[in-house]
């Protein structure tokens, strides 16, 4: 890699800046943290693939597109979730196939065994990020480790998950 930068140098460089522009389209830092999280899998699974001409540029690129799509499912949760019978009846004709449901559930399946393959620490500290919502703050504390300490140890939980989600297809 001749003087070029790192995915991991690019990404701690420009991750504060990320943050702050997901939050930007998202409306919600957590969940902007959750998407720039996203991204950076994303980036280092195209960085392996090759170079990319604009490395920054492309991860910017991946955060817009998560962001916009997060901001699109949280608009429909919104829906779901309101007591207008024929916004919720117009939803209907999009729910999910058998087929569809038999994918997710043994995706979900998938996921549970890549979780217990994780040591202790990290299935814990992914639980608490990704399903109780829990700030990194509070994932550091709870762990006795500092705060790029335990956004670290969940990036490595979400990227073994994201790999063996991905081997398994």
């Amino acid at each position: 890699m001749g003087g070029e930068p790192t995915a991991l140098a690019l990404y701690a460089a420009h991750r504060h800046a990320l943050t702050s522009y997901a939050s930007g389209i998202v409306g919600d830092h957590a969940r902007a943290e959750d998407v720039v999280q996203e991204a950076w899998l994303r980036f280092v699974s195209a960085m392996a693939k090759g170079p990319l001409e604009e490395p920054v540029g492309y991860l910017y690129r991946i955060v817009r597109n998560l962001s916009v799509d997060c901001r699109r499912r949280m608009a429909r949760e919104r829906v779901v979730g309101s007591e207008s019978l024929s916004e919720a009846e117009s939803l209907a004709d999009g729910l999910a196939s058998p087929e569809i449901q038999a994918s997710a559930r043994q995706d979900i399946r998938r996921l549970i065994e890549a979780m217990e393959e994780l040591p202790e620490r990290t299935r814990i500290a992914l639980e608490m990020r990704r399903i109780d919502g829990c700030k990194l703050k509070e994932i550091a504390a709870r762990l006795g480790v500092s705060v790029p300490v335990a956004y670290q140890i969940v990036a490595e939980g979400l990227a073994h998950c994201h790999r063996r989600l991905s081997a398994d297809r």
